[in-house]
């Protein structure tokens, strides 16, 4: 796939009026989620549960692309039909999360750092022969007393543009996804100066490694307060300051921006990404890229807890799916309402 088609890819996973849909759990967190609902933590139930997801009809009509975790881009439906071949069948792109997780960083206490660069570049070419055609990697910043640091929030950005120059040279779009945790009691304000200080660095990095900027996705959190700060942001206020950190700092030439649930309810996550997407379109040429989500409960959960691991529940959680990923298509164009949430 040359740099133009890769750019194609960027644009096509960000098109308007469809998101990413991340099913990108590691096993140890999907089972922890099966544990939640009381369902058996087994290679078969999470192949059978990933299986009702990529099933779901019609789900390429807001949906563009799935990311997928090692084992589940490997796996099959239960009359043998590869899952990429599922996903590609119905529109949608398949791509893969390559990072190793966040681990303790040297000399920084309270601070992680992501791993998973020795030995990527194998891996992101077996990946592309599979069928992926884009790729993750997610940094974790937390915010605290004198957190995070200079040299915590450098490495991160280093290792997010490590990462994002050798999918682009395997021939897959990178989504580079630094995110703060919304855990604390930081303020939005605090969370907007943080993320500020994060982006200049990440595309910073991003320049020194030479990635195509037009080929890659930026996968950020929303400016947000603390789930424990007393004063939480408007929808109006989350808007404008999320709005004005990415104008400040994402390069115009970024093919898009689909942003992380991060923990938010779904129906906080929609109401959110659909405030910006109005302010958005009364702003008009001063967003050069198109704003979409790159959700993962956020958009489960529901069906999750509707399929409670029972066949006879198969196509009632697939409805719950349909009925978030719909809202969402709402949310792109400015035209989700409360309302919908209604049965």
């Amino acid at each position: 796939m040359t740099m133009q088609a890769q750019m194609d890819t960027a644009r096509t996973l960000v098109a308007s009026g469809k998101g990413l849909l991340a099913m990108d759990e590691s096993n140890g967190t999907c089972n922890k989620r099966f544990a939640e609902e009381g369902i058996p933590q087994t290679e078969e139930a999470r192949r059978a549960y990933r299986e009702l997801i990529v099933t779901t009809p019609r789900l390429g009509e807001s949906i563009s692309g799935a990311i997928l975790y090692d084992e589940t881009i490997r796996q099959r439906t239960g009359h043998g039909i590869p899952f990429v071949k599922v996903l590609t069948d119905a529109g949608i792109i398949a791509g893969i999360k390559v990072d190793l997780g966040a681990k303790d960083l040297a000399c920084h206490p309270g601070e992680k750092v992501t791993e998973g660069l020795d030995g990527l570049r194998p891996r992101l070419q077996e990946y592309f022969q599979i069928g992926a055609r884009f790729a993750k990697w997610r940094a974790v910043i937390s915010l605290g007393d004198g957190l995070p640091t200079p040299g915590g929030i450098r490495a991160n950005a280093h290792a997010l543009a490590r990462y994002a120059a050798l999918c682009q040279e395997s021939e897959l779009v990178p989504i580079v996804e630094p995110e703060i945790l919304m855990d604390g009691d930081h303020s939005l304000e605090r969370c907007r100066v943080v993320t500020e200080d994060i982006l200049r660095a990440v595309f910073d990095e991003l320049h020194s490694q030479q990635v195509v900027l037009e080929a890659m996705i930026l996968k950020p959190n929303m400016v947000l307060s603390g789930l424990h700060c007393p004063r939480q942001g408007s929808l109006d206020e989350v808007a404008d300051a999320t709005l004005g950190c990415l104008l400040r700092n994402v390069p115009a030439a970024v093919a898009g921006i689909a942003f992380l649930s991060g923990g938010q309810s779904g129906e906080l996550a929609t109401a959110r990404l659909n405030a910006m997407n109005v302010k958005r379109q009364a702003m008009g040429s001063r967003t050069p890229w198109p704003l979409t989500f790159s959700f993962a409960r956020a958009v489960q959960q529901p069906a999750l807890h509707i399929w409670h691991g029972q066949e006879a529940q198969r196509l009632a959680a697939q409805q719950a799916l349909s009925h978030r990923v719909r809202c969402n298509r709402a949310a792109l164009l400015g035209e989700y309402h409360a309302t919908m949430e209604t049965p």
